[in-house]
C-alpha cells in the first residue's frame, strides 16, 4: 500500500471509510461518490450483508473502476456490530491508520469528514454528535428523536460516560483505540454496538472528542431500525451499567472493609 504517502490525511495515516450495507442500492452509488469528493485521499470499504437488492454487485462496478473503493462481501445479516467488527479486522491487518464508520444512507454527510478527521488529529476517538452545541437533525419526527435523545440520556447516566452522543455512528478512530477496545469479546449486534465501543473507550482512558454534525434522514430505502433493536440495546446498557455499579460497590466496600481492620499489635 505505498504510493508515496498520497493516501495519507495528515500524521493520522491511511484513512478506511467502513459503510455497511443490507439492500442499499439506491444510496451506495451516491455515498460512495461523495466520500471519495469530500476527502480524495481515504479508501472505502464496502461491508456488504449479501444484499438482496444488488447492493453488493454495484459496489463491485464501483471497486472495478475505483482503485480506492474494495468490498466486503459477507455470507448474510448478522447485525451492524458484526459488520463493523469484520470491517476493522480488514483495515487492521492492512495498517490504515483511521478507521471511520459511516452508515450508507446518507444521514451521515461525508462533507464532514473532514472535520472529524482534523478533530482526531488530537483524540483517539472523533464522535459525529448531534446532541452537542452545533449538532442538529433534519427531517425526523419527534417520536424518532424523543427514541435517540432517551438512549443516548440513559447509556449516558447509567453507565457513567461524559458523552452527549452516546448511540451515535459516525465515528474516527485510531487504530490503536481500536486495538485496545478489547474487540474480541464485543457481542452486541444492534446499534447498541455503538453504545458498547464508546463505553470501552472512556473505561479504557482514551481521549473522546464530539464534533457537531448535521443529521439528515435517508431519502430512499427502508431504515433498518426495528424493535429487536431497541429492545438488544436497552436490555445490554441495563446490564452493563448494573454490573458497572456493582462491581464500583465491591471495591468501596473491601476498601472499607480494610480500614475497619484492627491493626496488629507490635
Amino acid at each position: 500500500m505505498n504510493d508515496g504517502g498520497q493516501r495519507r490525511y495528515g500524521p493520522l495515516g491511511e484513512v478506511l471509510v467502513i459503510i455497511p450495507t443490507y439492500n442499499e442500492a439506491e444510496n451506495i452509488k451516491p455515498v460512495v461518490a461523495r466520500v471519495r469528493a469530500a476527502v480524495p485521499a481515504a479508501h472505502v470499504l464496502v461491508a456488504d450483508d449479501n444484499s438482496p437488492d444488488g447492493t453488493g454487485k454495484f459496489a463491485d462496478e464501483i471497486a472495478a473502476e475505483d482503485d480506492h473503493v474494495h468490498v466486503l462481501h459477507r455470507r448474510g445479516k448478522e447485525g451492524l456490530g458484526a459488520a463493523y467488527l469484520a470491517g476493522f479486522r480488514w483495515g487492521i491487518e492492512r495498517g490504515y491508520g483511521v478507521l471511520v464508520e459511516m452508515d450508507a444512507d446518507g444521514s451521515h454527510r461525508p462533507e464532514e469528514l473532514p472535520r472529524l478527521l482534523t478533530a482526531l488529529k488530537g483524540a483517539d476517538l472523533v464522535l459525529g454528535s448531534r446532541w452537542v452545541p452545533g449538532g442538529r437533525i433534519v427531517n425526523w419526527p419527534k417520536s424518532r428523536e424523543f427514541i435517540s435523545r432517551g438512549g443516548s440520556l440513559y447509556s449516558r447516566v447509567l453507565l457513567d460516560v461524559p458523552i452527549r452522543d452516546v448511540t451515535g455512528g459516525y465515528r474516527a478512530f485510531r487504530r490503536e483505540t481500536l486495538e485496545g477496545l478489547g474487540l474480541h469479546d464485543v457481542a452486541s449486534a444492534g446499534y447498541c454496538f455503538q453504545v458498547d465501543l464508546a463505553r470501552r473507550a472512556v473505561a479504557a482512558g482514551f481521549n473522546v472528542v464530539e464534533v457537531p454534525i448535521t443529521f439528515v434522514e435517508r431519502e430512499a430505502g427502508d431504515s433498518k431500525m426495528s424493535r429487536d433493536i431497541l429492545v438488544e440495546a436497552l436490555w445490554r446498557v441495563t446490564a452493563w451499567g448494573l454490573t458497572a455499579r456493582a462491581e464500583k460497590a465491591g471495591r468501596f466496600l473491601g476498601r472499607a472493609a480494610g480500614r475497619g481492620k484492627p491493626r496488629s499489635g507490635r
